[in-house]
């Protein structure tokens, strides 16, 4: 593209209901937005004003339609750049890319933030730590590794988010049955050493490869956890003078600069076991991190990472200089259950701390902010021992429990 040529469109596409702040930043800065997403989301509360053009189709995971949506869309449109919202359109929009020869990452730079095994064997090749791990594929060193590595283990795999389609596994006899129950899929999990200990994520902002803004926090319960068991989803801040936090910081470069990330977002965890407080390399996503992680930067840093996605992507486009906003340093706190009512009463929760409040059918959950750490841990403390009594049960795990 030219040098300060006007793009025209911006097509947006997104298995969940999700990125309207994004959206909304694109559409001010003058761009016109497409959005293509799921029959199933069609009655979700879309900015109208922010979108010019919304399409639907039954099933985003339908790779071939999909491009064919697309390319279709082309004849009449000229789109020039292609964001997924949501993990699982990160794969089929780096295909759209390379099929229309648009900008951003392709298959290949894609694969390292969406396969497990890929970004495992990269991370380790750059010298980061990561839990002992075998490819389900060979069964002679499938067998050695179950021999050399005591159990417990995680059966994992390689392409869902966060903690979906994960199995923690006991014993070698039930790996052979899963691997049964799998079939032909084995090839697609991997099989990996489980570790005890606390879990934190990393959210990034990179521009020319290299993190401009970051975020270190830590889980309350490890999400798959929360997950597979219910419970209290939490997460906060931690103390910006850390030794865990220094640590983190440049361990995330290290996984920025291994996976070879350009332009963009990144939600990266690590965790920091308990047998030797060691931390190791988890995984990381090419997007912005799901379950609210996103209000929780933005109340505490003043950083919406889903507008400055958006402005990143507006400023490559007219080929101009990106600056990061102004950021500020409170510390937050976030936590959400399911409730067992459909909309909870939460007027009993009332500190002034409180900034933001679900508000979605059994849920409940909320963000705090205040100008210490001590002070917002205090708080989560209290209310998750509350939240709790007053609101929490459980539920079989569903595909939009992503973090």
């Amino acid at each position: 593209m030219m040098a300060n040529q006007e793009p025209r469109t911006v097509l947006f596409i997104s298995s969940a209901y999700k990125g309207m702040p994004m959206i909304e930043e694109v559409k001010n800065l003058g761009l016109y937005v497409l959005l293509l997403t799921e029959d199933q989301y069609r009655d979700e509360a879309w900015s109208h004003d922010s979108i010019d053009e919304i399409f639907f189709t039954p099933d985003l995971a339908q790779y071939q339609a999909v491009i064919n949506t697309v390319a279709y869309c082309c004849r009449g449109r000229s789109i020039d750049y292609i964001v997924p919202l949501d993990e699982f359109e990160v794969e089929i929009v780096a295909m759209l890319r390379e099929h229309l020869r648009l900008p951003g990452m392709g298959v290949t730079a894609t694969r390292q933030f969406r396969d497990k095994l890929t970004m495992r064997e990269t991370a380790q090749d750059a010298g980061l730590r990561v839990p002992d791990f075998v490819h389900i594929k060979n069964y002679d060193r499938l067998r050695d590794y179950m021999t050399a590595i005591p159990a417990p283990w995680v059966l994992k795999p390689r392409s869902e988010a966060g903690a979906m389609g994960i199995e923690k596994i006991y014993d070698s006899e039930r790996v052979w049955r899963a691997l049964d129950e799998l079939g032909d899929k084995q090839t697609y999990y991997l099989l990996e050493r489980f570790v005890r200990g606390d879990v934190f994520h990393v959210d990034s902002i990179v521009l020319d490869g290299q993190v401009l803004f970051v975020s270190v926090q830590q889980y309350g319960a490890p999400p798959m956890a929360v997950y597979q068991g219910g419970g209290i989803f939490t997460s906060r801040l931690i103390p910006r003078k850390s030794s865990d936090a220094s640590k983190l910081r440049k361990m995330n470069e290290q996984v920025i600069t291994a996976l070879g990330m350009v332009n963009g977002v990144a939600h990266t965890e690590f965790i920091k076991a308990h047998e030797n407080d060691e931390f190791y390399f988890l995984e990381s996503a090419a997007r912005v991190g799901g379950a609210h992680i996103a209000e929780l930067i933005e109340f505490s840093t003043g950083i919406s990472l889903w507008r400055e996605w958006g402005r990143m992507i507006v400023a490559e486009l007219r080929d101009q200089l990106y600056r990061l906003p102004t950021t500020k340093e409170q510390y937050g706190g976030l936590m959400m259950t399911l409730a067992k009512q459909e909309y909870p009463d939460m007027s009993a929760y009332d500190d002034s701390e409180i900034v933001w409040r679900a508000n979605e059918p059994y849920h409940a959950g909320l963000i705090i902010v205040a100008d210490t750490y001590q002070r917002v841990e205090s708080v989560l403390t209290d209310y998750t021992r509350r939240f709790m009594d007053d609101f929490s049960t459980s539920a079989p795990p569903m595909g939009s429990q992503r973090t």
